[in-house]
C-alpha cells in the first residue's frame, strides 16, 4: 500500500541518498589520510626509511590540514542530512497517524 510513497510525497529517499554519498566521502578522505601518514601503506605498517609521511608514494602530496577541514565539512554535512531526514520521517509518521 506504501509502496513507493515515500519517495514520491517527500525529500527521504534523496536525503538518504545524500546520506550514502557524504559516508562514502568520508571513508575516501579517512583512506586518503591513512595512506598518507602510512606511506601509502594499508593497515599499521611504519613507513619506510627517508619516506615523507605526508606524501604518496606516486610523489602525490596528501594536504593532511585541508584533508581534515574537508572531513569536518563533511561530518556537519552528514549530521545536517541526518537531521532533515528525521525531520521528514516526523512528518510523514504524522501524515499518517491524522488520517
Amino acid at each position: 500500500m506504501l509502496h513507493g510513497f515515500i519517495g514520491r510525497v517527500s525529500t527521504a529517499e534523496h536525503l538518504k541518498h545524500s546520506l550514502d554519498v557524504g559516508a562514502q566521502r568520508t571513508r575516501m578522505i579517512a583512506d586518503r589520510v591513512a595512506k598518507a601518514t602510512l606511506g601509502n601503506a594499508d593497515g599499521f605498517a611504519l613507513p619506510e626509511a627517508g619516506m615523507d609521511p605526508g606524501s604518496l608514494e606516486e610523489g602525490t602530496p596528501v594536504d593532511i590540514e585541508a584533508e581534515m577541514v574537508s572531513l569536518a565539512d563533511e561530518q556537519l554535512r552528514f549530521e545536517a542530512t541526518a537531521k532533515l531526514l528525521q525531520k521528514a520521517y516526523q512528518q510523514i509518521r504524522s501524515s499518517i497517524r491524522d488520517r
